[in-house]
């Protein structure tokens, strides 16, 4: 039978952790003089109280996961924390229900920037400052997953990267715990400097704080309601838009860089693809505004950038309502969505890499449908791609593009236009933000959707964060048998 006893340690103190960020915002909201600090010291203390329990009915089981209790402990994680995260959201003066503070709270861990809420402009500082801590934790906890755990667990073609990360570092830093470690001084560092970017650029010390959090996380959640929109700055949209392509970069090259190797992220097959596939987008989202639109080039510099690296990265912020640009926009975004970043970063989506195993797979195959006797090798950053990662990489996303359908059906089930129900699914699992029209677009929020389509979609934030078979290897029987 399935011991729990190491998974549930486990899980108390990430709880325990959850709660102790939460006497951040109580500082903003005291320096502020708003009451709602009262809010997040009491759900602290409940927070920590679960979490201590766990740990001290579990202490003495050890540390040690094996694969089928990792597999719990990574869903578990990600379910039960924004059960917690969620209590601040819905005692605030928000007066939200626990469903939209669920939601909002999933939306934040897993970097996907969807919000339910509307006002943020007069929301108390407190509640601001928790949303964006949300996000960057949950994007420090996406890195060392992607580094420590996916790979471990053979999801979706990341083993892949299980040598790749280990061979190069491995000599520098022994263990997985002190990869992460150093990669989340990376991360607090990237957000450091982005932070006094943006205070440069003319961002008040707290918009530029949250906002900092938000960019590097590639989570996308504002102080206000016209998001980047807000500060109508060319510097802080083309500064955002650099330090979101950098959040999209996987972290444990930072390292490398670090140690003397300045060339190794411009030599990652996986970087180079991305970086080529951000210059062919802006590009071409700059001359089709320019043509097609009348756009100056100045604003279609701005406006195109920015809109288009905030999607293909899941940020998901906006600085104007590109859905009002016509249906070929439209598409494109939609499509955009899927894509993301690279692994090893805060970013989401699909990932670059496996549409690069997928294509070069595909041109070895042609060539072997050409010559038969012929032996073609297709090779991913010098390597040759294994066969247990080219069968991971098309069962992903096959089983992506099935849940894209299934779920689709479902939030349409619910009552919502078909426009809406696919951008909501399509926004879930690639964790990207706004969807599509005018209730869920840039503009709106997903606040009118019915309680049975935000549980939906917070399901869908879930699986696609963990990357999906994290979280239906559960329902297997096999899974649970002894």
């Amino acid at each position: 039978m399935l011991d729990l006893r190491p998974v549930l340690y486990t899980l108390g103190s990430l709880v325990l952790m959850l709660a102790g960020g939460m006497f951040v915002p109580v500082l903003f909201d005291l320096l502020a003089g708003n009451p709602d600090w009262e809010i997040f010291v009491l759900a602290a203390f409940l927070s920590a109280s679960v979490g201590g329990m766990f740990m001290l009915a579990n202490r003495g089981t050890g540390d040690a996961l094996n694969l089928r209790q990792a597999f719990l402990l990574t869903f578990l994680a990600w379910a039960a924390l924004p059960a917690f995260a969620a209590l601040p959201l819905a005692f605030s003066e928000l007066n939200l229900s626990y469903t939209d503070a669920y939601f909002e709270a999933m939306s934040g861990l897993t970097t996907t920037g969807s919000t339910v809420i509307t006002g943020l402009d007069d929301a108390p500082p407190g509640i601001l400052m928790w949303r964006a801590l949300l996000q960057w934790f949950g994007g420090i906890g996406i890195v060392v997953m992607a580094v420590a755990v996916l790979p471990m667990l053979q999801v979706g073609g990341m083993q892949v990267f299980k040598a790749e990360s280990f061979d190069t570092v491995e000599k520098i830093l022994p263990r997985a715990g002190q990869i992460s470690g150093v990669i989340s001084g990376v991360y607090v560092a990237l957000t450091a400097l982005c932070m006094f970017a943006y205070l440069v650029a003319g961002m008040g010390a707290f918009d530029a704080l949250a906002h900092a959090m938000t960019t590097i996380a590639t989570g996308g959640f504002s102080t206000s309601d016209a998001s980047m929109g807000k500060f109508d700055s060319f510097s802080i949209d083309m500064l955002s838009t650099l330090f979101m392509i950098v959040g999209s970069i996987p972290f444990i090259l930072y390292l490398q860089v670090l140690r003397g190797r300045p060339l190794a992220l411009w030599r990652d097959e996986q970087v180079r693809g991305f970086l080529q596939l951000v210059f062919f987008l802006c590009v071409s989202v700059v001359a089709w505004l320019m043509v097609w639109k009348g756009f100056s080039l100045p604003e279609a510099v701005r406006f195109g950038i920015f809109n288009i690296i905030s999607i293909l990265t899941g940020t998901g912020y906006s600085t104007i309502d590109y859905s009002q640009w016509g249906s070929f926009s439209a598409t494109l975004f939609f499509m955009v969505m899927f894509i993301g970043g690279c692994a090893g970063s805060t970013s989401c989506g699909i990932k670059i890499f496996r549409f690069q195993v997928l294509l070069k797979s595909m041109k070895s195959w042609i060539d072997h449908i050409l010559q038969p006797n012929g032996v073609f090798i297709a090779r991913y950053n010098g390597r040759p791609i294994r066969e247990d990662v080219r069968n991971s990489v098309m069962s992903f996303l096959t089983l992506f593009l099935g849940s894209f359908l299934v779920l689709s059906l479902a939030i349409a089930a619910t009552g919502t236009d078909w426009i809406t129900a696919f951008s909501s699914a399509g926004t879930a699992l690639a964790n990207v933000g706004p969807g599509l029209g005018e209730d869920v677009g840039p503009a709106g929020t997903f606040g009118g959707l019915s309680d049975a389509a935000k549980w939906l979609m917070s399901l869908g934030m879930l699986a696609g964060r963990l990357e999906l078979f994290s979280v239906l290897v559960l329902l297997s029987p096999r899974f649970w048998r002894a």
